[in-house]
């Protein structure tokens, strides 16, 4: 009676000496190729190379060894008595279970590797064999993971062979895996200089230029299922972009990829510090936050930066002088809703800062860093989840040096039904150069101050956004309304008295005088505004009236 084969060539050599030693017990005969023969044999396991099977040795430093008939034959040969006598006739066996893993291109990508040592790490004998025998999976078991091995071991040991719903599946996440591999591999091409350049100058020639490529191909890895998505009756789930998580170093996310008191270079990478597990909510509002700290940092690096987000918007975000002035002024901006909110900082935590999130009712504090006295005070409030993730943004995970704006790491991406929208993300800061009064009177010093404060938080509200400031320091936001009058009338009723000598930001034009008069009737003294309406001179001429200083910036800021 034949013995029954299987073949093994992995990169990845975790598991393989235990799944090839189950597998000699159940009466298989092991083949494997160069790297896996040697483990195998120093493991004392009875292996036969590939080369006597295939009578031809590897050639081209390893680029040729396993497309040949006699692996792809026993392969794809399928379970009836035609294929079987066709194998018979040229002497191949049948192949029963392929153990296959792949070069490590995400690694070299992540490691920022040569053209050259790229190319090298494609691999292309894997993913042909990896996908023959999952398309034979009525009769051919594939592993392409080694945590499955000890399941198809078991299966085997209770059954004699795997079940037909386990090889579907097993063929299933290997089709998923090479499909993702083939996916990181456009991508990171795509972004590499040698073809970048090649491309832009063909796109130009024919007058098509654009960063977006006809077929977008990306991919990511699950990092984690959450409890449940914005709602209970909602399932969700938490992915990472592969290459991001291998230059952390682990696989990211909920498991967490990198020591908790070390900062996350990006917000899907991080873990608590402590606290209870990451929601979907939690995680939307953190992205929230720390944009807004981010951008704050850029505009006023010299001072920290805090805010406090609910629903995606900032109810309060302010300046100080370090993490704790800032903090309490933010939370000051509007405590009531305040209240469950979650914190951003763009500086380390410190124990006074720490001492005030004490005090309060928060879901989730984000910096870039905790001193170990912050943490001491912090952990006396066991249920506040805390966030370390760097302030710069993290490097694209497409190796490039110098990214140019409109690259792909610099996407939003947004589905619709049937379909995908991308765009660019909003990264324009404010060109203080294009700022044009339009106004008799222009803004004092303080107030141009509080105007580029209060533009920078705008551009993180939802549309229509309107945000009242002064002395860097949000005293109200009027955030999604559908009319803009409505949304300063919400943002003055935020700020109480507080709005007599503040700044107002919009993030698009006013249609209409009707939100200038209501400002100058609340005492708002000066606007920061793209213009652009057809009304432009009459909403002008409403702010003169009052005696308000007006600046366009020529720049619209809409977050739907």
């Amino acid at each position: 009676m034949q013995a029954r084969t299987a073949l093994l060539s992995v990169t990845d050599k975790s598991g393989i000496v235990e799944l090839g030693r189950g597998l000699l017990e159940l009466g298989f005969e092991l083949i494997a190729t160069g790297g896996t023969a040697r483990v195998l044999r120093q493991a004392g396991l009875e292996v036969r190379p590939l080369e006597e099977l295939t009578g031809f040795p590897e050639i081209l430093d390893g680029r040729l060894k396993t497309l040949h008939p006699g692996v792809f034959g026993g392969l794809l040969a399928r379970p009836g008595e035609r294929d079987l006598a066709a194998l018979a006739q040229h002497g191949i066996a049948p192949i029963e279970l392929l153990a296959c893993n792949l070069y490590r291109f995400e690694h070299a990508a992540a490691r920022d590797a040569s053209w050259q040592e790229l190319l090298e790490q494609i691999d292309i004998g894997g993913p042909a064999m990896i996908r023959a025998a999952a398309k034979n999976c009525e009769r051919v078991a594939v592993l392409v993971d080694p945590a499955d091995y000890p399941h198809a071991l078991a299966e085997l040991r209770a059954h004699g062979q795997l079940r037909p719903e386990s090889r579907r599946a097993l063929a299933r996440k290997a089709f998923a895996r090479t499909a993702a591999y083939e996916a990181t591999i456009a991508t990171v091409l795509a972004a590499r200089p040698e073809t970048a350049a090649a491309a832009l100058g063909a796109e130009r020639a024919a007058g098509t230029e654009t960063p977006f490529p006809e077929r977008l191909t990306r991919t990511w890895s699950r990092a984690c299922a959450l409890r449940y998505g914005e709602n209970p009756h909602q399932r969700a789930a938490l992915y990472v972009e592969p290459l991001l998580a291998a230059r952390a170093g682990g696989a990211g996310g909920c498991a967490g990829s990198t020591a908790a008191a070390t900062p996350a270079p990006a917000l899907a990478l991080a873990r608590p510090l402590q606290g209870k597990p990451l929601s979907y909510n939690n995680l939307l509002d953190a992205q929230a936050a720390l944009a807004l700290v981010r951008e704050l940092a850029a505009l006023m690096p010299e001072q920290a930066a805090a805010c406090v987000i609910k629903h995606t918007n900032p109810c309060g975000a302010a300046l100080g002088h370090g993490p704790a002035q800032a903090l309490e002024r933010a939370l000051a901006g509007d405590p009531l809703s305040a209240f469950g909110g979650i914190v951003g900082l763009s500086q380390p935590l410190d124990p006074a800062a720490a001492e005030l999130l004490r005090a309060r009712f928060l879901e989730l504090v984000l910096a870039p860093g905790c001193d170990p006295r912050a943490q001491a005070v912090l952990a006396t409030k066991p249920e506040l989840r805390v966030l370390l993730v760097a302030l710069a943004p993290p490097p694209s995970p497409n190796p490039v040096a110098a990214e140019p704006p409109g690259a792909e790491a610099d996407w939003e991406l947004r589905p619709i039904e049937g379909g995908l929208l991308v765009q660019e993300r909003d990264r324009q800061l404010l060109d203080e150069r294009a700022l044009r009064p339009v106004t008799a009177r222009v803004p004092s010093p303080a107030e141009l101050a509080d105007l580029r404060f209060a533009w920078a938080v705008c551009k993180h509200v939802r549309s229509n956004a309107i945000v009242i400031a002064r002395d860097a320091q949000v005293l109200g936001v009027g955030a999604g309304q559908m009319s803009r009058v409505d949304a300063v009338a919400l943002a003055i009723r935020k700020a109480g008295p507080r709005a007599r000598g503040a700044v107002l930001a919009s993030d698009a034009f006013f249609p209409f005088p009707d939100a200038i008069e209501l400002a100058a009737s609340a005492g708002i003294r000066a606007l920061i505004q793209p213009g652009g309406s057809r009304r432009d001179p009459e909403v002008i001429a409403a702010a003169e009236a009052a005696g308000l200083a007006m600046v366009l910036t020529g720049m619209r800021h809409f977050r739907h």
